[in-house]
């Protein structure tokens, strides 16, 4: 896609909300570019219902705090800020509330491959509990990233957020996107299992 990186995280995050791979209460979307990084702003869902423009992308530099201080920094923003001071090849990542991957993180249960197409991303496990928007849930989120950290650069990797979403990190915005989505209708097949008539 030839567009700038506001421009990509604004059709990213409406395309995430038409395919319900996140909602009004929340998600942020985050792009690295060199030092800089550029990320969806506070309030997108519940106040913007992802109708953004350009212009409301919000960007510094990842090596100081001086991002955190803009009055609409995402307040999930320290986690895509941990990550991409921890992972040199993350360069996109996405905080999401997937429509079929919410009973998983309300249930603190891993979502494990049961698709040809997402089994190369292995389970997407669940992170030790922290409050939201806090430090310590973004430390959770890179602790939980480290032993995928091989798949950040092929695709991306991902892990739950115990009764609140996932996160995925990637090399490409739209790599990520791709992986949110497969690990979305990988949950629809699991919980759809479940449905299917016993034939034994």
């Amino acid at each position: 896609m030839d567009s700038t990186v506001p421009e990509q995280i604004c059709y990213v995050g409406q395309m995430m909300f038409e395919r319900r791979l996140t909602d009004f209460s929340g998600g942020n979307i985050s792009v690295r570019d060199g030092d800089t990084m550029w990320i969806s702003p506070r309030y997108a869902g519940s106040k913007q219902h992802w109708n953004l423009d350009p212009s409301d992308i919000v960007h510094g530099p990842i090596d100081t705090e001086e991002i955190t201080e803009h009055p609409r920094f995402s307040r999930e923003g320290y986690a895509h800020l941990s990550v991409y001071r921890t992972f040199p090849d993350a360069q996109a990542c996405i905080h999401a509330h997937p429509f079929y991957v919410l009973p998983f993180c309300a249930a603190e249960k891993p979502i494990i491959p049961v698709l040809e197409s997402s089994e190369k991303f292995e389970s997407i496990d669940v992170i030790p509990f922290a409050p939201a928007h806090s430090r310590d849930l973004a430390a959770n989120i890179v602790e939980g990233l480290r032993p995928r950290e091989h798949l950040i650069g092929k695709k991306a990797a991902g892990v739950i957020l115990p009764r609140h979403g996932t996160f995925m990190a990637g090399g490409d915005l739209f790599d990520v996107l791709d992986v949110v989505e497969r690990i979305n209708w990988n949950a629809w097949c699991i919980l759809a299992q479940n449905m299917l008539p016993d034939e034994s």
